[in-house]
């Protein structure tokens, strides 16, 4: 199996319109990984996936949806989450990214009508006050460098890089999430920003489903940008306006071994796989757990690709514990701790039939060890990955996922990076956020 390094480019923009300067992830020597600060990237095809035929990204709709297995959506907000830990994490993240949507910001009958639908009775009314002092106060961030906000033109995307359940019972859930900003404006010169948010949310259990309580927020851990990245033009960006493309959508929902239950035979359905598959491939237990990694292997790869994947994962698996000097329980020999994660800011469909489908992702990916060693700090890294998918055995399983040309924000205005070892708090496998 070999892994392959690819260059997308959408239809509609020419490929000099690229900024050239932007820097790509680097590639070991001999083609053998694609490894960079913030984890690892591998491609599991041999050859050429299957034709699809193209598709339009889904327009945003107000009715009903449906995402997975009990997740649809209403006015534009996932609902009908499991009542479990990972459903508390999924609801959690969601909103979060509802809240923080170029539609919920620029739109105010959107926003009013989503507070609605993810508010716990009794809260609707201060919770759109809330909502809308926040909108207010991003205008600045969405406008770039252009005299006035254009909703067509905003880029506000939000990844969760972490989850953790601070507290959890029948009746209500504490999750605090780790997330990593993108707001700015595709017109004009100013190039997005990037930022980091800590953002605790309180969920409580009401008919049926989990519903906003109460949210806090604050800054969030600051990981310095990718050495190897360099920031994009405000142009590159167009592909991921709201028009252009979609946020995920986690649904926290997991067959009896922990791993991502079968997806609809949808386009959707395919989104959600292409999620969980990053997500999965960033996971830290990837490389320290042998165990773990196979069976999610089994899970979510295609029976061509399984056993040559398997084997290939192995090998830089290896390389990556060796290159960190991490253990089995993901600590160094002075208990650092190595931090991997991925998030999907946005997803847009490259091509979708029945059979095959090709999905493009807009990624952040933290990175490093957690410790006293700075020079190790965690980084995050922005990166389009398309991830090709088919349909086998019920669901969706991943045939490639494919690094493709970087699309980086400008770093936080005004912030340091915090201390190495301030990162053990967001690592471990109980903090990683709940699948698609």
């Amino acid at each position: 199996m070999a892994y392959r390094f690819r260059r997308n480019v959408s239809s509609s923009k020419a490929s000099g319109s690229r900024r050239t300067s932007a820097k790509l992830w680097g590639v070991t020597a001999g083609g053998a990984a694609v490894v960079t600060a913030a984890g690892i990237v591998v491609s599991l095809a041999t050859g050429t996936p299957p034709a699809a035929a193209p598709s339009a990204s889904a327009p945003a709709r107000s009715a009903p949806q449906a995402t997975g297995e009990g997740v649809r959506e209403l006015h534009g907000v996932p609902v009908g989450y499991p009542r479990t830990r990972s459903g508390a994490k999924a609801a959690a993240a969601n909103y979060l990214t509802v809240a923080g949507s170029s539609r919920f910001l620029t739109n105010k009958d959107a926003r009013h009508r989503a507070v609605a639908v993810m508010a716990a009775k009794g809260t609707a009314g201060t919770a759109a006050k809330k909502a809308d002092q926040t909108a207010k106060e991003a205008v600045g961030s969405l406008r770039g460098d252009t005299s006035k906000v254009s909703g067509k033109k905003a880029i506000a995307r939000t990844g969760v890089l972490s989850a953790q359940v601070l507290g959890f019972d029948a009746r209500g859930a504490l999750v605090r999430l780790w997330a990593t900003t993108v707001r700015g404006s595709a017109a004009g010169h100013a190039t997005p920003k990037t930022g980091f948010q800590s953002v605790t949310v309180t969920l409580t259990w009401e008919s049926g489903d989990w519903k906003l309580k109460d949210s806090s927020t604050s800054t969030g851990l600051v990981a310095p940008i990718d050495v190897r990245q360099a920031s994009n033009l405000a142009d590159d960006f167009s592909d991921y306006v709201a028009a252009a493309a979609e946020d995920p959508v986690l649904s926290g929902i997991t067959d009896r071994n922990g791993f991502p239950a079968p997806y609809g035979h949808d386009e959707r359905g395919a989104r959600a796989a292409a999620v969980s598959a990053i997500m999965l491939y960033g996971d830290r237990r990837f490389f320290t757990d042998e165990e773990w990694r196979h069976r999610m292997l089994a899970a979510t790869a295609a029976s061509s690709v399984l056993d040559s994947v398997t084997s290939d994962t192995n090998a830089t698996a290896r390389l990556v514990v060796e290159n960190r000097g991490v253990g089995t329980d993901g600590k160094t020999a002075d208990g650092s701790e190595l931090v991997t994660r991925t998030a999907a800011l946005a997803t847009r469909s490259i091509s979708y039939s029945d059979q095959a489908a090709s999905i493009e992702l807009w990624t952040a990916s933290v990175g490093g060890v957690a410790g006293k060693d700075e020079t190790q700090r965690p980084q995050v890294a922005f990166l389009r990955m398309t991830v090709d998918l088919v349909w086998e055995g019920g669901t969706w399983k991943t045939t490639a996922v494919t690094p493709s040309e970087p699309l980086v924000p400008s770093p936080p205005a005004m912030q340091e990076a915090d201390p190495a070892e301030s990162f053990a708090a967001v690592g471990g496998a109980s903090n990683a956020p709940a699948t698609a």
